[in-house]
């Protein structure tokens, strides 16, 4: 079992009942969601459970290769042959996600990612204080987060940031200045900006070396008012670029020694946020999901932020009642950015992201009043296009994933060494 981890989360317990066997697991998945109707056509894989980075090259191109073999229903001798054949496979993987450590990110790392087809990478900063990362001796520093997501949206990368109130020496107050950090611009000396985050408020197990500190007396879980409380003085100031992909853990509560036992955090602090008077307009509370969109009122919005070393801007289609259809995240690198020597980057801003919402429909499908297939994305490209250009930028540079590259081919990209690109 993966350290962290317990076999009877839902996802540890899908890999034990698998053997952790990738394409078994893969397969399951596709099975489970094809029982009950839903489409397969279009697959994020997320890939995690460890450092993705500590693992023999080797073992990482083996299980990969797996995993595409699933979603491709052949069997292929090497990954860049499952990658071909998914371009046009049963099942087209639209997002690769991994998850490792900010110390381990590199140059290097980042060209080895793009080349086995990774679009996202998860991290665990975990806090954004030195003294509170030394004191929960998690090995890295706030500077190695820093540099970390700077070198990641440098190679165009969704940035995934995974966050924990409640740690050992932190208090509520010191949590809200900490979350804080993550906004702050370069201008202010930070600039994290995640796309997306996960807040995993410390969970107290008998399994944990925290445990003892509990025993001693010297740590105090918060209960479950303060931590509704806490969630609920954070959402609303979440920029509407961020999505909060998860609050809390799946671990069942039965592991729990003390502290909150609630696993539907999310509700309860939405509810205390609503009762307040308060909105969060983050990307996954503004979502349009399954409601009708009428195209002819949907407004064009450019969010600009500026986080270390990069001017982002973050184009989304907004209906009247503030809900989101779809969205792109354009990077125009600034001139101290790092130099990831990849030729496909020379003089290029960067398409990390274009994700419409709205019923999922299978590949080439229409439906009334869908937000999918009615050119969102289209017409956020050619917005993206015209801001790089009257920037200066003379290519634009799209990380598409393995199955999507037809898509982009189709809208004047071109496949590069490790993206997709146009010239413009």
């Amino acid at each position: 079992m993966p350290k962290s981890y317990l076999a009877d989360e839902p996802g540890a317990a899908r890999a034990v009942q698998n053997d952790f066997d990738p394409y078994d697991q893969v397969r399951s998945r596709l099975d489970t969601y094809e029982a009950v109707g839903h489409p397969t056509d279009k697959i994020e894989l997320l890939i995690l459970g460890g450092t993705w980075s500590a693992y023999p090259a080797s073992y990482k191109e083996w299980f990969l290769r797996r995993c595409f073999d699933a979603m491709n229903e052949v069997e292929t001798a090497t990954l860049e042959e499952a990658h071909r054949v998914n371009e046009t496979a049963p099942h087209r993987n639209v997002g690769l996600v991994i998850e490792t450590r900010p110390d381990e990110i590199t140059s290097a790392e980042l060209r080895d990612l793009r080349r086995m087809g990774v679009t996202k990478v998860q991290m665990g900063a975990q806090s954004l204080d030195d003294t509170i990362l030394a004191q929960n001796q998690r090995g890295h520093t706030a500077a190695d987060t820093l540099r970390a997501t700077t070198l990641l949206r440098a190679a165009g990368f969704k940035i995934v940031l995974h966050w924990m109130p409640n740690l050992l020496g932190a208090t509520p107050d010191s949590d809200r200045e900490d979350f804080a950090r993550l906004w702050r611009s370069a201008a202010e000396g930070l600039g994290y900006a995640p796309d997306e985050m996960k807040i995993y408020p410390t969970q107290l197990l008998e399994t944990a070396e925290l445990y003892r500190y509990w025993q001693r007396g010297e740590y105090h879980p918060y209960d479950t008012e303060t931590l509704i409380n806490l969630v609920a003085d954070l959402k609303p100031t979440i920029p509407p670029y961020c999505r909060v992909n998860r609050i809390i853990r799946d671990i069942p509560s039965t592991h729990v020694v003390e502290g909150n036992k609630r696993t539907n955090l999310r509700m309860d602090a939405l509810a205390e946020v609503k009762r307040r008077g308060q909105v969060c307009r983050c990307v996954r509370c503004r979502e349009i999901r399954g409601q009708k969109v009428d195209v002819d009122r949907l407004v064009m919005e450019d969010y600009i932020y500026h986080p270390a070393h990069a001017e982002e801007h973050f184009l989304s289609y907004v209906t009247p009642d503030d809900k989101m259809a779809g969205f792109l995240r354009l990077s125009l690198p600034t001139a101290a950015a790092p130099d990831l020597e990849m030729a496909d980057l020379h003089c290029a801003a960067l398409v990390r992201e274009v994700h419409v919402y709205g019923q999922s429909l299978e590949v080439g499908a229409e439906q009334e009043g869908a937000a999918q297939h009615i050119g969102l994305g289209t017409n956020l490209l050619a917005k993206a296009e015209e801001i790089a250009r009257s920037k200066g930028f003379r290519r634009l540079a799209v990380i598409a994933a393995i199955g999507t590259r037809r898509y982009y081919a189709s809208r004047g990209f071109a496949p590069g060494e490790l993206y997709m690109v146009k010239e413009i």
